[in-house]
């Protein structure tokens, strides 16, 4: 069954059914907490529902809101950074005792650190995807927990699939750097 969707063979609510939960995904492993979250998969979603009925088809709408919401939060980091505001937040943060909202990760997108049972482990992969650059976190994020391919990932982030590769590499070697005293 072909993902390509047009405007007059969808609904809005349709649409936003099928598509909401793997932007809120995406935006909660690149921002790390639920809240900014929700605001981000919210813009995205809004503006891709204005976008819409201009879309060609030429990619997956899947491949297309990835792309959407990939710069959504590169233009959100880059006005946050020149505005002093942009402060890393580990999710761990988010789901202590004291806060009432569970971030909801679908059970099919596979977390990057799915093999490691403990939650300090889980929490310990998240501080350290949050400490990398926003392209590596990128990268890092589609590849390992969207298992996007390096062709996907390059249209995407509209970069070639050569400078794919080299920062995953270094985005790996970064993590396993970070993670070196975490015990497995």
């Amino acid at each position: 069954m072909s993902e390509s969707v047009s405007h007059s063979q969808v609904s809005e609510t349709d649409f936003l059914q099928k598509h909401a939960p793997m932007v809120y995904n995406l935006a909660l492993r690149l921002l790390g907490n639920p809240t900014d979250a929700e605001d981000l998969a919210q813009d995205v979603l809004i503006k891709a529902l204005k976008a819409l009925p201009d879309f060609r088809g030429e990619a997956a709408p899947s491949s297309w809101l990835y792309r959407i919401t990939v710069n959504v939060w590169k233009n959100r980091v880059r006005y946050e950074k020149r505005r002093g505001l942009w402060k890393m937040v580990s999710l761990e943060f988010f789901t202590g005792e004291n806060h009432d909202e569970e971030p909801v990760i679908k059970k099919e997108e596979p977390a990057l650190d799915a093999g490691l049972e403990a939650e300090d482990k889980s929490a310990a992969v998240q501080r350290a995807l949050m400490r990398l650059d926003k392209e590596s976190r990128a990268v890092v994020v589609l590849r390992e927990l969207q298992e996007k391919s390096y062709q996907e990932i390059a249209q995407i982030l509209d970069i070639p699939e050569g400078t794919v590769k080299s920062r995953l590499s270094r985005a790996r070697e970064s993590l396993k750097e970070i993670l070196k005293d975490v015990p497995r």
